[in-house]
């Protein structure tokens, strides 16, 4: 059950943002200090990924758990599941969909997920994804 009322839980959810949320600007500085550079939110580009390589033909998105359905993470709506599900589902469908005609267009894409933020080897998988071939 929520705890909030509907017009409390409106104000909430309309606070969450899609862009330089907090996961996405610590990817962005951890990229940013390793001595790449990039490109933000290229809209012309399927799923408009976050971060863009144009040289290297390279994308990274940044996944919060909840929004992108982190199968990993475990974090799932408890309240109002039949409106969360078939939405965050739509959302994971969505995801593929880019991925899939980003890698036809030529382009070799990342997920990060918010979860795997504080784990040790993430410059490390990024730097292998960006200077690989």
């Amino acid at each position: 059950m929520d705890t909030l009322t509907p017009k409390e839980r409106s104000a909430v959810m309309s606070r969450i943002r899609s862009k330089d949320t907090g996961p996405e600007m610590a990817v962005r500085r951890l990229v940013h200090s390793m001595g790449y550079r990039y490109r933000l939110h290229r809209r012309g580009l399927p799923g408009t990924p976050d971060l863009v390589f144009p040289g290297r033909q390279r994308v990274i998105f940044v996944h919060g758990c909840f929004w992108h359905l982190h199968s990993g993470c475990g974090r799932v709506p408890k309240s109002r599941v039949e409106f969360w599900g078939p939405k965050l589902e739509r959302n994971r469908k969505r995801d593929v969909a880019a991925r899939r005609k980003l890698r036809s267009m030529g382009w070799k894409t990342l997920i990060i997920w918010e979860c795997e933020l504080g784990k040790d080897n993430l410059a490390e998988r990024i730097a292998e994804f960006l200077d690989g071939d």
